[in-house]
Protein backbone atom coordinates (compact mmCIF):
# COMPACT_ATOMS: atom_id res chain seq x y z
CA UNK A 1 0.00 0.00 0.00
CA UNK A 2 0.99 3.77 -0.67
CA UNK A 3 2.43 6.14 1.61
CA UNK A 4 1.82 9.88 2.04
CA UNK A 5 5.54 9.89 1.45
CA UNK A 6 5.93 7.83 -1.62
CA UNK A 7 3.07 9.72 -2.96
CA UNK A 8 4.83 12.75 -2.94
CA UNK A 9 8.34 11.73 -3.76
CA UNK A 10 6.91 10.39 -6.69
CA UNK A 11 8.65 12.18 -9.70
CA UNK A 12 8.27 12.49 -13.58
CA UNK A 13 10.06 9.73 -15.89
CA UNK A 14 10.60 9.60 -19.35
CA UNK A 15 7.22 7.26 -19.25
CA UNK A 16 4.18 7.54 -17.69
CA UNK A 17 3.98 5.46 -14.88
CA UNK A 18 1.59 4.04 -11.83
CA UNK A 19 2.25 3.26 -8.47
CA UNK A 20 0.02 0.94 -7.17
CA UNK A 21 -2.45 1.43 -3.36
CA UNK A 22 -4.75 -1.56 -3.18
CA UNK A 23 -7.91 -3.06 -4.43
CA UNK A 24 -8.04 -1.12 -7.51
CA UNK A 25 -6.52 2.59 -6.59
CA UNK A 26 -3.34 3.87 -8.24
CA UNK A 27 -1.40 6.78 -8.72
CA UNK A 28 -1.14 7.55 -12.22
CA UNK A 29 2.75 9.86 -12.79
CA UNK A 30 2.31 11.13 -16.33
CA UNK A 31 6.11 12.05 -18.04
CA UNK A 32 5.27 15.75 -17.40
CA UNK A 33 5.45 15.22 -13.70
CA UNK A 34 1.14 15.49 -13.19
CA UNK A 35 -0.24 12.71 -10.61
CA UNK A 36 -3.91 11.88 -10.64
CA UNK A 37 -5.66 9.33 -9.07
CA UNK A 38 -7.07 6.18 -11.29
CA UNK A 39 -9.96 3.25 -9.85
CA UNK A 40 -9.67 0.62 -12.24
CA UNK A 41 -12.64 -1.87 -11.97
CA UNK A 42 -14.34 -4.46 -14.11
CA UNK A 43 -18.66 -3.73 -15.07
CA UNK A 44 -20.31 -6.25 -17.09
CA UNK A 45 -17.25 -8.12 -17.99
CA UNK A 46 -15.06 -5.27 -18.70
CA UNK A 47 -12.48 -3.64 -17.62
CA UNK A 48 -12.83 0.23 -16.77
CA UNK A 49 -10.68 3.52 -15.53
CA UNK A 50 -12.36 6.19 -13.56
CA UNK A 51 -10.44 9.29 -13.00
CA UNK A 52 -10.81 10.53 -9.36
CA UNK A 53 -8.68 13.67 -9.26
CA UNK A 54 -5.55 15.58 -9.07
CA UNK A 55 -2.95 14.96 -6.37
CA UNK A 56 -1.72 17.38 -4.08
CA UNK A 57 -5.99 18.70 -4.44
CA UNK A 58 -7.10 15.04 -3.60
CA UNK A 59 -5.00 13.76 -1.00
CA UNK A 60 -3.95 9.47 -0.63
CA UNK A 61 -7.22 9.57 1.92
CA UNK A 62 -9.50 11.44 -0.19
CA UNK A 63 -8.53 9.22 -3.19
CA UNK A 64 -9.09 6.07 -0.91
CA UNK A 65 -12.95 7.27 -0.37
CA UNK A 66 -13.24 8.36 -3.44
CA UNK A 67 -12.54 4.71 -4.47
CA UNK A 68 -14.84 3.23 -1.38
CA UNK A 69 -17.89 5.09 -3.08
CA UNK A 70 -17.21 4.01 -6.06
CA UNK A 71 -17.18 0.07 -4.75
CA UNK A 72 -20.41 1.14 -3.43
CA UNK A 73 -21.86 2.17 -6.40
CA UNK A 74 -20.73 -0.80 -8.47
CA UNK A 75 -22.12 -3.03 -5.64
CA UNK A 76 -25.36 -1.57 -6.49
CA UNK A 77 -25.22 -2.92 -9.79
CA UNK A 78 -24.24 0.82 -11.37
CA UNK A 79 -21.60 1.97 -13.65
CA UNK A 80 -19.27 4.32 -11.56
CA UNK A 81 -18.20 6.45 -14.16
CA UNK A 82 -21.85 7.02 -15.16
CA UNK A 83 -22.41 8.20 -11.30
CA UNK A 84 -19.32 10.72 -11.74
CA UNK A 85 -20.82 11.78 -15.49
CA UNK A 86 -23.99 12.84 -14.17
CA UNK A 87 -22.40 14.61 -10.68
CA UNK A 88 -20.70 16.66 -13.42
CA UNK A 89 -23.65 17.74 -15.19
CA UNK A 90 -26.22 18.19 -12.52
CA UNK A 91 -22.93 20.16 -10.69
CA UNK A 92 -22.46 18.07 -7.50
CA UNK A 93 -19.80 17.58 -5.67
CA UNK A 94 -17.84 16.06 -3.01
CA UNK A 95 -17.51 19.56 -1.33
CA UNK A 96 -20.19 21.26 0.55
CA UNK A 97 -21.54 24.61 -0.29
CA UNK A 98 -22.19 27.02 2.34
CA UNK A 99 -25.67 28.96 2.52
CA UNK A 100 -24.10 32.12 1.33
CA UNK A 101 -23.03 30.26 -1.84
CA UNK A 102 -26.34 28.67 -2.79
CA UNK A 103 -28.15 31.23 -2.08
CA UNK A 104 -26.23 33.80 -4.33
CA UNK A 105 -26.59 30.74 -7.09
CA UNK A 106 -30.48 31.06 -6.37
CA UNK A 107 -30.34 35.19 -6.91
CA UNK A 108 -28.42 35.06 -9.82
CA UNK A 109 -31.18 32.65 -11.22
CA UNK A 110 -34.06 35.30 -10.30
CA UNK A 111 -32.44 38.05 -11.86
CA UNK A 112 -33.79 38.44 -15.29
CA UNK A 113 -37.28 37.82 -14.46
CA UNK A 114 -36.84 40.49 -11.44
CA UNK A 115 -36.77 44.00 -11.15
CA UNK A 116 -34.02 45.72 -10.47
CA UNK A 117 -34.94 47.53 -7.35
CA UNK A 118 -36.40 44.22 -6.05
CA UNK A 119 -33.15 42.00 -6.81
CA UNK A 120 -31.03 44.72 -5.59
CA UNK A 121 -33.66 44.66 -2.44
CA UNK A 122 -33.65 41.08 -1.97
CA UNK A 123 -29.41 40.45 -2.18
CA UNK A 124 -28.84 43.10 0.23
CA UNK A 125 -31.62 42.06 2.79
CA UNK A 126 -29.18 38.56 2.63
CA UNK A 127 -26.47 40.38 3.13
CA UNK A 128 -27.77 42.71 5.95
CA UNK A 129 -29.37 39.93 8.16
CA UNK A 130 -28.29 36.91 7.42
CA UNK A 131 -25.05 35.81 5.29
CA UNK A 132 -23.01 37.27 8.64
CA UNK A 133 -25.00 34.72 10.71
CA UNK A 134 -25.64 31.80 8.06
CA UNK A 135 -23.61 32.73 5.22
CA UNK A 136 -20.62 30.52 5.88
CA UNK A 137 -22.88 27.19 7.76
CA UNK A 138 -23.71 24.27 5.12
CA UNK A 139 -27.80 24.19 4.67
CA UNK A 140 -27.99 21.29 6.37
CA UNK A 141 -26.23 22.52 9.91
CA UNK A 142 -29.65 25.39 9.72
CA UNK A 143 -32.52 24.00 11.28
CA UNK A 144 -35.97 25.99 12.37
CA UNK A 145 -34.74 27.29 16.26
CA UNK A 146 -31.10 28.80 14.74
CA UNK A 147 -33.19 30.37 11.96
CA UNK A 148 -35.77 31.77 14.19
CA UNK A 149 -33.41 33.75 16.43
CA UNK A 150 -32.10 34.97 13.13
CA UNK A 151 -35.16 36.62 12.27
CA UNK A 152 -36.34 37.37 15.89
CA UNK A 153 -33.16 39.90 15.65
CA UNK A 154 -34.79 41.16 13.10
CA UNK A 155 -38.03 41.78 14.43
CA UNK A 156 -36.61 43.05 17.51
CA UNK A 157 -35.04 46.53 15.54
CA UNK A 158 -39.24 46.72 14.27
CA UNK A 159 -38.64 45.31 11.28
CA UNK A 160 -41.45 42.52 11.38
CA UNK A 161 -42.32 42.54 7.81
CA UNK A 162 -38.76 42.24 6.62
CA UNK A 163 -38.13 39.80 9.10
CA UNK A 164 -41.65 38.09 7.05
CA UNK A 165 -39.85 38.78 3.76
CA UNK A 166 -36.29 36.71 4.41
CA UNK A 167 -38.27 34.07 6.20
CA UNK A 168 -39.47 34.15 1.98
CA UNK A 169 -36.34 34.44 0.39
CA UNK A 170 -34.92 31.74 2.82
CA UNK A 171 -38.15 28.88 1.77
CA UNK A 172 -36.73 29.65 -1.46
CA UNK A 173 -33.45 29.03 -1.54
CA UNK A 174 -34.11 25.70 -0.13
CA UNK A 175 -36.44 24.95 -2.50
CA UNK A 176 -33.77 25.96 -4.93
CA UNK A 177 -31.12 23.63 -3.33
CA UNK A 178 -33.98 20.49 -2.84
CA UNK A 179 -34.72 20.80 -6.97
CA UNK A 180 -30.66 20.74 -7.72
CA UNK A 181 -31.13 17.27 -5.40
CA UNK A 182 -30.09 18.30 -2.17
CA UNK A 183 -32.83 16.62 -0.13
CA UNK A 184 -32.80 19.36 2.87
CA UNK A 185 -35.42 19.84 5.00
CA UNK A 186 -36.43 23.62 4.82
CA UNK A 187 -36.37 25.25 8.00
CA UNK A 188 -38.44 28.32 6.62
CA UNK A 189 -41.14 25.85 6.53
CA UNK A 190 -44.07 25.91 9.14
CA UNK A 191 -42.76 28.62 11.37
CA UNK A 192 -45.22 31.59 10.55
CA UNK A 193 -46.66 31.07 13.90
CA UNK A 194 -43.43 31.56 15.96
CA UNK A 195 -43.29 34.84 14.42
CA UNK A 196 -44.50 38.51 15.28
CA UNK A 197 -47.87 39.28 13.79
CA UNK A 198 -47.83 41.43 11.01
CA UNK A 199 -48.81 45.12 12.07
CA UNK A 200 -52.49 46.03 10.63
CA UNK A 201 -52.48 47.74 7.47
CA UNK A 202 -51.70 50.88 6.31
CA UNK A 203 -54.58 53.27 6.32
CA UNK A 204 -54.20 56.31 4.51
CA UNK A 205 -55.74 59.07 5.00
CA UNK A 206 -59.44 59.74 3.26
CA UNK A 207 -62.37 61.81 3.39
CA UNK A 208 -65.50 59.34 3.75
CA UNK A 209 -68.63 61.76 3.64
CA UNK A 210 -69.88 63.22 0.03
CA UNK A 211 -69.95 66.55 0.73
CA UNK A 212 -66.92 66.83 2.24
CA UNK A 213 -65.07 65.33 -1.25
CA UNK A 214 -67.38 67.84 -3.09
CA UNK A 215 -65.98 70.42 -1.02
CA UNK A 216 -62.19 68.70 -2.05
CA UNK A 217 -63.20 68.87 -5.80
CA UNK A 218 -64.14 72.59 -5.51
CA UNK A 219 -61.03 73.18 -3.96
CA UNK A 220 -58.93 71.79 -6.94
CA UNK A 221 -61.00 72.92 -9.66
CA UNK A 222 -59.90 76.57 -8.42
CA UNK A 223 -56.42 75.69 -7.06
CA UNK A 224 -53.21 77.32 -8.43
CA UNK A 225 -51.95 74.61 -10.47
CA UNK A 226 -51.44 73.81 -13.97
CA UNK A 227 -54.57 72.08 -15.73
CA UNK A 228 -52.82 69.20 -15.88
CA UNK A 229 -52.12 68.23 -12.59
CA UNK A 230 -55.93 69.89 -11.41
CA UNK A 231 -57.76 67.03 -14.32
CA UNK A 232 -55.06 64.08 -13.31
CA UNK A 233 -56.60 64.80 -9.51
CA UNK A 234 -59.86 64.89 -11.16
CA UNK A 235 -59.23 61.32 -12.92
CA UNK A 236 -57.31 59.86 -9.95
CA UNK A 237 -60.60 60.97 -7.68
CA UNK A 238 -63.33 59.89 -10.66
CA UNK A 239 -61.52 56.31 -11.15
CA UNK A 240 -60.47 55.78 -7.62
CA UNK A 241 -57.20 53.16 -8.71
CA UNK A 242 -53.97 53.70 -7.83
CA UNK A 243 -51.71 56.73 -8.11
CA UNK A 244 -49.09 55.01 -10.27
CA UNK A 245 -51.61 53.80 -12.47
CA UNK A 246 -53.19 56.95 -12.98
CA UNK A 247 -49.91 58.75 -13.98
CA UNK A 248 -48.87 55.94 -16.19
CA UNK A 249 -52.17 55.98 -18.32
CA UNK A 250 -51.40 55.74 -21.71
CA UNK A 251 -53.78 56.99 -24.76
CA UNK A 252 -53.14 53.75 -26.27
CA UNK A 253 -54.89 52.47 -22.71
CA UNK A 254 -58.29 53.83 -23.43
CA UNK A 255 -60.82 52.72 -26.04
CA UNK A 256 -64.23 53.51 -26.82
CA UNK A 257 -63.79 57.44 -27.18
CA UNK A 258 -64.24 58.68 -30.68
CA UNK A 259 -61.46 61.46 -30.16
CA UNK A 260 -62.57 63.35 -33.28
CA UNK A 261 -66.10 63.27 -32.85
CA UNK A 262 -66.94 65.10 -28.93
CA UNK A 263 -70.77 64.12 -29.44
CA UNK A 264 -70.34 60.51 -30.21
CA UNK A 265 -71.71 58.27 -27.83
CA UNK A 266 -69.37 57.11 -25.22
CA UNK A 267 -70.99 54.58 -23.51
CA UNK A 268 -68.29 52.15 -23.86
CA UNK A 269 -65.60 53.82 -22.72
CA UNK A 270 -62.80 51.43 -20.94
CA UNK A 271 -59.34 52.20 -19.74
CA UNK A 272 -57.62 48.69 -19.89
CA UNK A 273 -54.31 48.89 -17.57
CA UNK A 274 -52.27 46.52 -18.82
CA UNK A 275 -51.07 43.61 -16.51
CA UNK A 276 -47.25 44.89 -16.75
CA UNK A 277 -48.40 48.06 -15.17
CA UNK A 278 -50.63 46.14 -12.68
CA UNK A 279 -47.56 44.09 -11.96
CA UNK A 280 -45.03 47.15 -11.67
CA UNK A 281 -47.46 49.06 -9.50
CA UNK A 282 -48.56 46.59 -6.91
CA UNK A 283 -44.74 45.40 -7.48
CA UNK A 284 -45.30 41.51 -8.33
CA UNK A 285 -42.44 39.51 -8.42
CA UNK A 286 -44.15 36.22 -9.97
CA UNK A 287 -45.98 36.29 -13.74
CA UNK A 288 -49.35 36.35 -11.99
CA UNK A 289 -50.18 40.14 -13.39
CA UNK A 290 -53.70 40.49 -15.11
CA UNK A 291 -55.08 43.08 -17.22
CA UNK A 292 -57.64 45.33 -15.27
CA UNK A 293 -60.16 47.11 -17.36
CA UNK A 294 -61.92 50.35 -15.70
CA UNK A 295 -64.94 51.75 -16.73
CA UNK A 296 -64.85 55.68 -17.68
CA UNK A 297 -67.95 57.46 -16.50
CA UNK A 298 -69.11 60.30 -18.73
CA UNK A 299 -66.99 62.75 -16.32
CA UNK A 300 -64.11 60.89 -17.19
CA UNK A 301 -64.83 60.88 -20.62
CA UNK A 302 -65.22 64.69 -20.68
CA UNK A 303 -61.96 65.17 -18.26
CA UNK A 304 -60.04 62.78 -20.79
CA UNK A 305 -61.25 64.67 -23.96
CA UNK A 306 -60.30 68.31 -22.16
CA UNK A 307 -56.68 67.08 -21.09
CA UNK A 308 -56.26 65.72 -24.55
CA UNK A 309 -56.30 69.03 -26.30
CA UNK A 310 -52.81 69.98 -23.56
CA UNK A 311 -51.29 66.01 -23.88
CA UNK A 312 -52.74 64.55 -27.20
CA UNK A 313 -49.00 64.19 -28.94
CA UNK A 314 -47.41 62.65 -25.55
CA UNK A 315 -47.72 58.81 -25.46
CA UNK A 316 -48.71 59.76 -21.60
CA UNK A 317 -52.34 61.27 -21.15
CA UNK A 318 -51.18 63.03 -18.02
CA UNK A 319 -47.39 63.93 -18.91
CA UNK A 320 -44.94 66.16 -16.76
CA UNK A 321 -44.08 69.65 -17.79
CA UNK A 322 -40.75 69.35 -18.45
CA UNK A 323 -41.00 66.63 -20.70
CA UNK A 324 -43.77 64.80 -22.69
CA UNK A 325 -42.14 61.39 -22.69
CA UNK A 326 -42.15 61.23 -18.65
CA UNK A 327 -45.51 60.98 -16.58
CA UNK A 328 -46.25 63.74 -13.83
CA UNK A 329 -44.32 63.92 -10.68
CA UNK A 330 -45.66 60.68 -8.14
CA UNK A 331 -45.85 64.01 -5.79
CA UNK A 332 -47.30 66.45 -8.00
CA UNK A 333 -51.70 65.65 -6.89
CA UNK A 334 -50.28 65.42 -2.97
CA UNK A 335 -48.14 68.00 -2.92
CA UNK A 336 -51.44 69.91 -4.87
CA UNK A 337 -53.98 68.62 -1.51
CA UNK A 338 -51.62 69.99 0.69
CA UNK A 339 -51.02 73.38 -0.01
CA UNK A 340 -54.77 73.18 -0.46
CA UNK A 341 -55.42 72.47 3.37
CA UNK A 342 -55.98 69.17 3.24
CA UNK A 343 -52.36 67.64 4.43
CA UNK A 344 -53.22 64.22 7.29
CA UNK A 345 -56.53 64.43 5.76
CA UNK A 346 -57.16 63.21 2.28
CA UNK A 347 -53.82 61.69 0.25
CA UNK A 348 -53.87 60.17 -3.32
CA UNK A 349 -54.22 56.63 -2.24
CA UNK A 350 -57.35 57.96 -0.17
CA UNK A 351 -60.01 57.97 -3.06
CA UNK A 352 -59.87 54.23 -2.94
CA UNK A 353 -60.71 53.78 0.80
CA UNK A 354 -63.40 56.89 -0.71
CA UNK A 355 -65.04 55.21 -2.98
CA UNK A 356 -65.03 51.95 -1.16
CA UNK A 357 -66.44 53.43 1.80
CA UNK A 358 -69.51 55.31 -0.05
CA UNK A 359 -70.23 52.73 -2.54
CA UNK A 360 -70.44 50.10 0.40
CA UNK A 361 -72.88 52.44 2.51
CA UNK A 362 -74.76 53.26 -0.28
CA UNK A 363 -75.39 49.90 -1.26
CA UNK A 364 -76.14 48.98 2.46
CA UNK A 365 -78.80 51.77 2.26
CA UNK A 366 -80.52 50.67 -1.06
CA UNK A 367 -80.25 47.13 -0.78
CA UNK A 368 -80.19 46.16 2.98
CA UNK A 369 -80.31 42.59 3.80
CA UNK A 370 -80.78 41.38 -0.11
CA UNK A 371 -78.61 39.23 -1.71
CA UNK A 372 -77.20 41.96 -4.14
CA UNK A 373 -75.89 43.76 -1.40
CA UNK A 374 -73.18 40.90 -1.40
CA UNK A 375 -72.90 41.27 -5.34
CA UNK A 376 -72.19 44.75 -5.01
CA UNK A 377 -69.58 44.30 -2.26
CA UNK A 378 -67.67 42.05 -4.51
CA UNK A 379 -67.95 43.72 -7.54
CA UNK A 380 -66.47 47.13 -5.81
CA UNK A 381 -63.45 45.17 -4.68
CA UNK A 382 -63.03 43.96 -8.37
CA UNK A 383 -63.47 47.25 -9.48
CA UNK A 384 -60.09 48.71 -7.13
CA UNK A 385 -58.19 45.72 -8.33
CA UNK A 386 -58.52 43.50 -5.21
CA UNK A 387 -59.22 40.13 -4.90
CA UNK A 388 -62.80 39.77 -3.10
CA UNK A 389 -63.18 37.76 -0.32
CA UNK A 390 -64.26 34.31 -0.42
CA UNK A 391 -63.03 34.37 -4.28
CA UNK A 392 -59.95 32.81 -5.34
CA UNK A 393 -56.54 34.16 -7.23
CA UNK A 394 -57.58 31.62 -9.82
CA UNK A 395 -61.70 32.81 -9.95
CA UNK A 396 -59.87 36.24 -10.09
CA UNK A 397 -58.47 35.28 -13.12
CA UNK A 398 -61.76 34.73 -14.71
CA UNK A 399 -63.69 37.15 -13.43
CA UNK A 400 -61.71 40.18 -13.78
CA UNK A 401 -63.69 41.37 -16.45
CA UNK A 402 -66.85 40.35 -14.95
CA UNK A 403 -70.09 42.19 -14.27
CA UNK A 404 -69.31 45.53 -16.44
CA UNK A 405 -72.41 46.32 -17.15
CA UNK A 406 -72.96 47.01 -13.04
CA UNK A 407 -69.27 48.39 -12.83
CA UNK A 408 -69.92 51.13 -15.62
CA UNK A 409 -73.09 51.78 -13.44
CA UNK A 410 -71.34 52.00 -10.28
CA UNK A 411 -68.96 54.28 -11.96
CA UNK A 412 -71.28 56.44 -12.99
CA UNK A 413 -73.04 56.92 -9.70
CA UNK A 414 -69.88 57.20 -7.88
CA UNK A 415 -68.70 60.06 -10.38
CA UNK A 416 -72.24 61.79 -9.89
CA UNK A 417 -72.50 61.60 -6.45
CA UNK A 418 -68.62 62.98 -5.93
CA UNK A 419 -69.07 65.81 -9.37
CA UNK A 420 -72.05 67.61 -8.51
CA UNK A 421 -71.03 71.61 -8.39
CA UNK A 422 -67.61 71.12 -10.06
CA UNK A 423 -67.05 72.86 -13.03
CA UNK A 424 -66.65 71.86 -16.17
CA UNK A 425 -63.17 70.14 -17.69
CA UNK A 426 -63.03 72.93 -20.37
CA UNK A 427 -63.17 75.73 -17.94
CA UNK A 428 -59.95 74.09 -16.47
CA UNK A 429 -58.04 74.23 -19.86
CA UNK A 430 -56.54 77.66 -20.63
CA UNK A 431 -59.64 78.78 -23.16
CA UNK A 432 -56.57 81.01 -25.20
CA UNK A 433 -53.85 77.80 -25.53
CA UNK A 434 -56.90 75.64 -27.14
CA UNK A 435 -57.57 78.03 -29.46
CA UNK A 436 -54.53 78.64 -30.80
CA UNK A 437 -54.47 75.17 -31.62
Amino acid sequence: MLTDKAVRAAGARIKAYKLTDSRGLHLHIAASGHKSWRYKYRFEKKERLLTLGAYPEVSLADAREKRDKAKKILREGRDPRHAARRGRLVRTSDSVKSFEEVAREWHALQIERWKPVHASDVITSLERDIFPHLGSMPLAEIDKPLLLSILRKIEGRGAIETARRIKQRVAAIYRYANAEGAKLENPAADINDALKPLPPAKRYPALLSVNAIRTLMGDIDRAGASPVVRLAARLLALTAQRPGMVRFMEWDDITGIDWANADANSSDALWKVPAEKIKQELHLRSDEAFEHPVPLSSQAVESLRAVRWLTGRSPFVLPGARSGLKPISENAIGYLYNREGYKGRHVPHGWRSSFSTVMNEQAERELGADVRLLADRMIIDLMLAHTPKGMSASELRYNRAAYMPRRRELAQCWADMIMEGTIAADEIIDSPRRKRR
